[in-house]
């Protein structure tokens, strides 16, 4: 873990070395999850489809497990600050129980309402076939998922980002090896992909909590943590978190309900784009997880100068990267459209997806990292603030606007028009709470002074 002064003259430098292990770790979570798509892609329509079903109710399960990710970082970071390791060994137990538990309970629940959820977002009943089969492996899948990710906030809490990134990358590359075994060799079809996965977090789950409880930082024997207290504790902090990320999965399920009135080639497009999406925005997801540690540091020591310079250099890096991505998807969209898809229909809309969309992503970056600085600011409320926003001011309505006036075309400028909207108005939020900050300190300096 990287400690610095607070006055350091180089916080890029900085932040490039939290940074790191982190993008190595999404860089190859995402590339697995593409790969995936294009596995998937071959098998036709109705596949890519249940892909595109599929893409809203994961970004749902992992919306949840990163807020109590996020309120499982702060917690045990701050008791670990306090010297004492065994309550935060308990903490982390209870994290894993309860977490695991909540997830359990979310997964069951959209197995077994999959076929309302299907029919509410405008599939079609000769898709249950599919949905079945593919649905029953995925969502232990995504279990697995979440238990294997509050094992690496508990190793974040601890200042080892290493380890969480190799096994991202490690757990990638078992689910690559295995996926054209299990759809293909073995004849699993989409299905397969799912199990491919489940190989691959079991492995990863393995792996990480052995070296979790051989380092002493779990414990389930929870016999001296008071439960109720320590519950809302964490309740308190994942809150809000969790319902900041709530609101991108809650953006993408009514977003695919309206695609999928254009049918079932254009959800497939859609579920392509979107796993485009997410593989270019790996370094902002990076700097998500790297900053708020840094900010969280300026905000202790009273320099809220220093967080408006982090945060201003990491916005116009992103800006400038994701420019640089979306021309590469501009001049790569007739190569990646076949290449991904074997369906006609499919790959003119995704080529007309990779003409529009990816020229917003600066924007959709910027507001990402909005709402990690201010939760990192103490500001939780107005991040939930700015995903509320975007998702009801900038991006929906836009995206309806856009649907009306051209039709599936309009829909993905639209898309583009709510996102670099949703990015300014994240700006202008941040800004705003940047100065709440600046003058709240201000007020606890003068107090100490007189005191």
């Amino acid at each position: 873990m990287i400690t610095t002064s607070v006055d350091n003259p180089r916080p890029g430098r900085e932040l490039f070395h939290l940074t790191w292990p982190m993008l190595f770790g999404v860089l190859a979570l995402m590339s697995y999850q593409l790969v995936d798509s294009a596995f998937i892609g071959q098998l036709g329509v109705q596949p890519l489809a249940a892909l595109g079903f599929t893409v809203p109710l994961q970004m749902l399960i992992i919306g949840v497990q990163v807020g109590i990710g996020i309120a499982t970082t702060a917690i045990i970071s701050r008791v670990l600050g306090a010297d004492d390791p065994a309550r935060a060994r308990r903490l982390a137990g209870l994290v894993v129980i309860s977490g695991a538990s909540l997830i359990a309970v979310l997964a069951l629940a959209i197995w077994l309402g999959r076929g309302l959820i299907i029919q509410s977002l405008g599939g079609s009943d000769k898709l249950m076939p599919t949905i079945d089969a593919y649905w029953a492996p995925w969502v232990v899948a995504a279990w697995l998922g979440a238990v294997l990710y509050f094992g690496y906030s508990i190793c974040r809490s601890h200042g080892d980002t290493k380890l969480p990134g190799a096994m991202m990358v490690i757990t990638s590359l078992i689910n690559v090896g295995l996926d054209p075994l299990f759809i293909f060799v073995f004849d699993w079809g989409i299905a397969g992909a799912a199990w491919a996965t489940i190989v691959a977090f079991s492995t990863g789950t393995l792996i990480v909590y052995t070296k979790i409880l051989r380092r002493e930082w779990l414990t389930f024997i929870l016999d001296d943590l008071p439960i109720k207290p320590a519950l809302a504790q964490l309740g308190s902090m994942a809150g809000p978190a969790m319902l900041s990320q709530l609101m991108p999965p809650i953006a993408a399920i009514l977003a695919t309900g309206l695609v999928a009135t254009y049918g079932e080639a254009a959800v497939g497009a859609w579920g392509l784009g979107t796993r485009l999406e997410f593989f270019s925005l790996v370094t902002v997801l990076a700097l998500t997880m790297s900053m708020p540690p840094m900010i969280g540091r300026y905000v202790g020591a009273n320099r809220p100068d220093r967080v408006e310079v982090l945060v201003w250099l990491a916005v116009r890096f992103v800006i400038g990267l994701q420019l640089g991505i979306a021309i590469l998807w501009l001049l790569l969209s007739g190569i990646l459209s076949p290449l991904l898809a074997s369906d006609p229909a499919v790959q003119n809309h995704l080529h007309d997806y990779l003409l529009r969309v990816p020229l917003s992503y600066g924007g959709l970056g910027v507001c990402m990292m909005m709402v990690s600085s201010c939760n990192a600011m103490g500001l939780p409320m107005r991040a939930l603030t700015i995903s509320i926003l975007r998702l009801f001011l900038c991006f929906l309505p836009l995206l309806w606007l856009g649907s009306q006036i051209g039709g599936l075309t309009g829909l993905f400028t639209g898309a583009l028009a709510g996102n670099l909207a949703a990015g300014v108005t994240a700006w202008i939020l941040y800004k705003q709470g940047l100065k709440h900050l600046h003058q709240q300190l201000g007020k606890t300096e003068e107090q100490t002074g007189k005191a």
